[in-house]
This record gives structure tokens, sequence and C-alpha cells, in this order.
């Protein structure tokens, strides 16, 4: 892989060395100690490191260098410096240790891009190993997210809508599911999709045969709803004959129960819809 070398400093030779002997490693590029020029180059160079090729610079020099270090951490561009020990100290000492990566000079031009080289490839591979952590830890957050949701809406009370013409019907459902489950209840088919035009319901009992607006009818209108197509729907019929219960099926509710309603078999069959 080749590396952008963004390169500045008074070594002139260190600096002739990388565009002459470093060239399959890196593309180099230079630019001065002047903020502006290196955030300019920052910007338009995209460099992976700068590199201050340092000998005997002057206080104000390292100065620029130390207040650019500010825009090479934002764009996580690490700074290396290489020069003599002597060199390296003064630098030290007027930034206070802002390079990532100081080169201590005897060094050759080969030693250095295979320094340079390792670092700025563990750099990439932790950065590598952090976007993956972070990928899991999201992953990780988001299904720790779902659990809770999924924790909350099956803590929270199943809400039921019992649709039925009948009063007593009514009132005897309601008196079997009402410690487990709240309940609503609509006299017709016009009701109910009433109530539902501004309520939400996890599952509807559906009375089969109703004046006016039969069960089939009302499942077919709330299957073309997309805000009630998936709602779950158990018919309540009094039909036994094998033919219409045929017909019941086809239209694809839940389920069905026969009347009179067992209250076992009730509760059953919304305990099953509810698991599933």
């Amino acid at each position: 892989m080749r590396y952008k070398i963004l390169l500045a400093g008074n070594n002139q030779s260190l600096i002739e060395d990388f565009f002459a002997q470093m060239t399959e490693s890196f593309e180099s590029l230079t630019t001065s100690t002047r903020y502006d020029d290196i955030i300019s180059h920052i910007k338009y160079f995209s460099p992976d490191v700068f590199v201050y090729c340092i000998r005997q610079e002057a206080p104000d020099r390292i100065a620029r260098i130390s207040n650019a270090k500010t825009a090479l951490t934002r764009k996580k561009i690490p700074l290396i410096v290489v020069g003599t020990e002597e060199d390296c100290d003064t630098f030290v000492r007027a930034t206070g240790y802002v390079a990532d990566l100081l080169l201590t000079r005897p060094l050759t031009p080969a030693a250095i891009q295979e320094r340079i080289e390792a670092y700025l490839t563990d750099k990439k591979q932790k950065e590598k190993e952090e976007a993956t952590m972070a990928e899991v830890q999201a992953s990780l957050a988001f299904a720790e997210a779902q659990a809770k949701a999924a924790a909350a809406e099956n803590a929270r009370r199943k809400h039921i809508l019992v649709v039925d013409d009948d009063p007593m019907m009514l009132k005897l459902i309601k008196e079997h599911l009402h410690q487990d489950y709240d309940i609503a209840t609509a006299i017709n088919g016009k009701v109910a999709l009433k109530f539902l035009e501004n309520k939400k319901t996890d599952l509807i009992l559906l009375d089969y045969e109703m004046p006016l607006e039969n069960g089939a009818s009302v499942l077919e209108k709330l299957r073309a709803n997309e805000s009630t197509s998936r709602l779950p729907v158990i018919f309540l019929t009094g039909v036994t004959d094998k033919e219409k219960i045929t017909k019941v099926l086809s239209l694809k509710p839940q389920g069905y129960l026969l009347k009179p309603i067992d209250r076992d078999k009730l509760i059953a069959a919304i305990d099953d819809i509810f698991k599933r």
C-alpha cells in the first residue's frame, strides 16, 4: 500500500530522500510551516501522515507546527518528527510532546521508511479493529434496544376488541377476559371500524353473523386498510354447517370459535395467537 506523506521542515536532504528513495511506499508532497499552507494541503492532498523533517528549526516555525496539531488530530493525521536527538529534544521542550512518533537520527532512508510504514500499518489495523468493535457495539446496542422493546411489549397488557351484536355475549366475553386483558366492545362492525380509526388493538374477536354488516364484510375492510391489515382476527360463530365453516375459513382468520363460547378454549386461542 502506498501512503500519502505531507512533508515540511529545514532538512531538505531528508525531504529529497522521500522523493528519491521512498517512492515505492510513499506519495510525497511538500508544504511550508505556515498554518494556512498546512491546512490547505491537508484539505486537497488528504495525507495519511505529516512528517516534520527538522534541522535547527526556529522557535516560531516549531510553534506553527504545534498550532497545526489540532487540525491534524481532527483529521486523524499523525505527526511524525524526524531529526537528531538534539533537534527532537528541542521540539519536545517547545511543544510539550505533540508528536505521535519521534524518529531520532542517524537513521538510513530505508530505516525511516520501514518505521513510518510500520507505524501507519499498525494505525490502520487499530482503526479497523476500532471500527469493527464500534459495529459490534452498535449491533449489541440495537439488539438490547429490541430486547427491551420486546420486553416492554410483553409486559404491556394486550388490548382486545370484541365485536358482537348480542350485548349478553359482549358482557360474557368481557367477564372471561378482563382480568388479563384490556377489553373494548362494539355492538356492530361500523362501530368497530370507527373505533379503529383513532385507537389500536392487538386482537379482534369478531362475530361472524351480524345484521347490516356481517363479520366477513368487516374482515375484508380490515384487510383492505393498511393500518389494520395485519390485525389478528378470531371469528365467533354459531354456524355448525360444514359448508359455512369452510366459507368462514376461506377468509383466513387467525382462528374461529363456535358459540356458545367455552372460556378455556377462548383463552387458549388468544394465548396461542399472542405467543405466535
